[in-house]
């Protein structure tokens, strides 16, 4: 029997991933809202067929989507899940995850972080940081809001206890190494306007904020340029990236080190140019 959560899938161009994100959780929860930044595919069509509930929106950043998602969803479930259509539940982080929610109904618990395994070029990634992936996407209706943020955005509670699922969800991001690096220059843009609009804003708000708080108060006061070589060294040596073989040495170099450079590169050009970065509007696929 389904358990009493409303998910929010946002999508666009999602024809490949939808109907398995929606399969894997379709027993688990009660309703399933779809929020569409006007697919040219048959995403729409696809999650209609399986059943969920189909709103389009114009796309500006994953924090707004995801609040117009809250607004028209109006929720009437005591929890809502925040899935991602590359995102599955496995049989047993779906029984998981119906217990977890039926079992704390009516105490302080208010948040439940979801474990993620990434798949990358076909293999799953176990080292370098990168497992488990953790996100708080799991949250008492009530009780939870989204960071308005253009990147790195939080389910953000206003009170209550936050407890961890055991069992792993599944994370498909990784659709070809071209559009990997696509998204990545798209990411690149936002965190830039990110950074700017954060400068003189880098304090704690929560526990969830914390990697936010480190990355500004922490990591942006190393030298440009060099925090990157810094962090790759952290993630494919310390933290054993090198284990996951080729597909874990192409993930760090690619998202450890020269991600996280051409953020560092388009801060540096932002300031030595005086010029801006535009953060609305959706991936280009």
């Amino acid at each position: 029997m389904a358990a009493d959560i409303t998910a929010i899938i946002l999508t666009k161009n999602e024809e490949v991933n939808i109907e398995e994100c929606i399969k894997s959780i379709i027993t688990t929860v009660k309703r399933i809202v779809v929020i569409d930044s006007f697919s040219t595919d048959k995403t729409v069509e696809i999650a209609k067929r399986m059943g969920a509930e189909v709103y389009q929106h114009p796309f500006e950043n994953y924090a707004k989507q995801y609040m117009y998602g809250v607004e028209v969803a109006k929720a009437e479930t005591v929890w809502t899940l925040r899935i991602d259509a590359d995102e599955r539940l496995t049989p047993d982080s779906a029984n998981e995850l119906t217990q977890l929610c039926d079992s704390n109904m009516k105490n302080d618990v208010t948040g439940i972080v979801l474990r993620f395994k990434k798949n990358f070029l076909g293999k799953d990634l176990y080292h370098g940081g990168v497992y488990p992936w953790k996100k708080m996407n799991c949250y008492k209706t009530k009780f939870g809001e989204i960071e308005d943020r253009n990147m790195d955005e939080h389910i953000i509670l206003s009170s209550g206890k936050v407890i961890e699922m055991k069992n792993d969800c599944l994370h498909f991001d990784f659709k070809n190494l071209e559009y990997f690096v696509n998204k990545h220059n798209w990411y690149s843009s936002r965190e830039t306007v990110d950074y700017f609009e954060n400068l003189e804003n880098a304090k704690a708000k929560s526990e969830v904020d914390a990697k936010s708080w480190f990355k500004m108060n922490v990591y942006y006061k190393l030298p440009i340029g060099f925090r990157s070589h810094l962090y790759y060294l952290y993630r494919y040596y310390i933290k054993l990236g090198f284990l996951d073989g080729k597909e874990g040495k192409i993930y760090a170099f690619l998202q450890a080190y020269w991600y996280r450079y051409l953020v560092d590169a388009k801060i540096y050009e932002c300031k030595k140019m005086n010029i801006s970065y535009n953060a609305k509007g959706s991936l280009k696929s």
